[in-house]
């Protein structure tokens, strides 16, 4: 006949459990943490057109026309501008993406992550 629970013991709903050669483990919440977040910048220079940079934008972040002209002034008059924030790896790709765009068209835009 088994032994009846103690209060406070090592019974169910109290973190631990017996595997089948009798050695506790111990169980755990898990514990999950958002991702950091990653800034998609664009950088401003004296070549690359306007044209290219919005259309940039359309295209890769799927701005409509109206946020890619802001965004593509606020580059060309403060020399910077976050075209989105997203996890690590989606950013990468989306500044790849614009690199080479860039690249085929023959444009010298630069665009970098860093983390926010």
């Amino acid at each position: 006949m088994a032994e009846p629970k103690k209060p406070g013991g090592d019974g169910p709903g109290k973190g631990k459990t017996t595997d089948g050669g009798g050695q506790t483990v111990l169980e755990r919440d898990p514990k999950t943490h958002k991702p950091r977040l990653w800034k998609v910048v664009l950088h401003n220079d004296d070549y690359t057109t306007m044209e290219f940079v919005v259309w940039v934008l359309q295209m890769v972040f799927q701005k409509d026309q109206e946020e890619a002209m802001t965004l593509m002034l606020a580059v060309h008059q403060t020399g910077r501008g976050v075209a989105g924030v997203f996890t690590r790896d989606i950013a990468e790709t989306k500044a790849n993406q614009v690199m080479e765009l860039a690249e085929a068209n023959a444009m010298p835009l630069l665009c970098t992550t860093e983390p926010e």
